[in-house]
């Protein structure tokens, strides 16, 4: 047996804490790193009847046919797209949320617009999809409400541009709630007396906002930044499964639509071959974005 006495202290200190977060790694270990080991099938003629380790291997084969198929390139560019516009509008999204969330002195109006906007975020995209499909159907409530109003309806699901926009909206309705929690435990950690000799010295809120508020939440807008752009080959495939149709194709197909495809076509290879192009871009991106940061931040910030 290990001697207690052995373990550095500040183990035996949070010993009850790392008992607590064990079985939260061991979930992280069997269902994330584990199956890395399968990545190899990008490399190989995989084949089922005889396994990954004894499959031939086929060196960049797999790639070479991923880039060559029809479907994957622009499956690439509407992930791509996806991800920018969300990128761009649902990354400031919470952030102003939260502003506007502290500067309410009505504690229970406060509380109230918390709860409603961080409700969506509680239901899985299948709960969420169904209900959008209804609402937003060519008969639905908006397009009839519309259609009282002396305007056309939209067929969202039918057009690309309305489903796009529709894509990103519901997209930031969704999470803006958890977004501002972030956020708004960041402000809370903000030092009052702060705001407190800015009024003194006779600035205003809008001036307490732009000297004090926001430089204070720079650090942390800059870590999800950099994680968000870790996640920019992931344009939500939740939302999109539950919300696409052979009709919006053409911008609402992404790569994990495609794996999907893929996958169900038995092409095992060219599904992990997309897998792991996709993962290797969102590393290179995490590793440039805090590399860039810490250049210009002289190390200040950063993820590490």
């Amino acid at each position: 047996m290990t001697d207690s006495r052995a373990l550095p202290p500040s183990y035996k200190k949070h010993g009850q804490l790392l008992v607590m977060i064990a079985p939260c790694l061991l979930v992280l270990a069997v269902f994330c790193y584990l199956p890395m080991g399968g990545a190899v099938i990008a490399f190989k003629d995989y084949r089922m009847d005889l396994g990954i380790v004894k499959s031939p291997w086929c060196g960049l084969d797999n790639f070479v046919r991923l880039f060559d198929s029809e479907d994957f390139p622009n499956a690439l560019r509407n992930t791509f797209v996806i991800s920018v516009l969300r990128l761009s509008f649902g990354f400031v999204a919470p952030i102003i949320l939260a502003l506007l969330l502290n500067e309410l002195r009505c504690n229970r109006l406060k509380k109230m617009i918390q709860t409603v906007t961080y409700l969506p975020y509680m239901f899985s995209w299948v709960v969420l999809g169904g209900i959008l499909l209804m609402l937003f159907s060519h008969r639905g409530p908006f397009n009839q409400a519309l259609s009282l109003a002396g305007i056309s309806p939209i067929d969202f699901f039918g057009e690309d541009l309305w489903f796009v926009i529709l894509i990103i909206a519901t997209g930031i309705w969704q999470t803006i709630g958890y977004g501002a929690v972030i956020y708004l435990a960041a402000l809370a950690g903000i030092d009052p007396q702060l705001y407190e000799v800015s009024t003194v010295d006779g600035a205003g809120r809008f001036q307490q906002l732009l000297h004090i508020t926001l430089p204070s939440l720079v650090p942390t807008i800059v870590v999800l930044l950099i994680l968000q752009l870790g996640q920019v080959m992931n344009a939500g495939f939740d939302q999109i499964y539950n919300m696409y149709n052979p009709i919006v194709y053409d911008v609402a197909d992404i790569i994990d639509t495609y794996v999907l495809r893929r996958l169900q076509n038995m092409d095992f290879a060219l599904a992990t071959a997309a897998g792991l192009f996709k993962s290797v871009v969102g590393m290179v991106l995490i590793f440039g974005a805090n590399f860039f940061v810490n250049r210009i931040s002289r190390g200040e910030q950063g993820v590490w």
